[in-house]
């Protein structure tokens, strides 16, 4: 029989988000769409670090900014959730569609206590989340990869790779014109919807 939960997470970490959801609230969200400069200095007082360029839109939910890193002209879209319980790094060029969520923190369904678990994600240079994805806890896309829009990704995306669907599968390798990518010769990507059970499998 499950216990009931109880967050465990420090008064100094509730405070320091209440002070945020505030600033979200009364000068982040009402800014107008073109004042990027504005939110990326209310961002980086909150102790995120935030690369010249990067683009946070106004309606973009961010849970804890001291644990998100976005590299040069990256891109948090509207609606996106990026709940940084752990950190998110986004590469430089990185785009994240609207409504996407980035999901840093589950819970252990084995433990009576439901204790919480948090991994970073990281997402690599040039990679793009669709509208409407989901990426997971502990979840690494590579530079140039796309998830494609309301694709569910449990596991780590090659780079320069095309995946989509629930969960998500390699589709496509991603060939930019007139460059050369490295392609993962002889290999097929797959998962499973349980993360255990994720696995890369190689044609013989």
């Amino acid at each position: 029989m499950l216990n009931v939960y109880r967050n465990r997470l420090s008064v100094s970490n509730k405070l320091a988000r209440a002070c945020w959801n505030l600033t979200w609230l009364l000068l982040y969200r009402p800014s107008p769409t073109f004042c990027f400069p504005w939110r990326r200095l209310l961002l980086r007082l909150f102790g995120a670090v935030v690369e010249h360029g990067a683009k946070p839109y106004p309606r973009c939910r961010i849970w804890a900014p001291w644990n998100l890193r976005m590299g040069r002209h990256s891109c948090l879209g509207n609606y996106v959730d990026c709940y940084s319980v752990a950190p998110v790094i986004l590469g430089v060029h990185v785009t994240v569609s609207q409504y996407a969520f980035l999901c840093t923190a589950t819970h252990d369904y084995e433990d009576p206590d439901f204790s919480l678990i948090k991994k970073p994600i990281e997402i690599g240079d040039y990679a793009w989340i669709g509208a409407r994805a989901y990426v997971g806890p502990g979840v690494s896309v590579g530079e140039g990869a796309v998830v494609g829009a309301t694709a569910s990704v449990y596991r780590d995306v090659p780079e320069w790779t095309v995946v989509g669907g629930n969960p998500a599968k390699v589709i496509k390798q991603r060939i930019m014109k007139g460059s050369r990518q490295r392609e993962v010769a002889g290999e097929e990507w797959t998962q499973d919807p349980t993360p255990e059970t994720c696995h890369l499998t190689s044609e013989t």
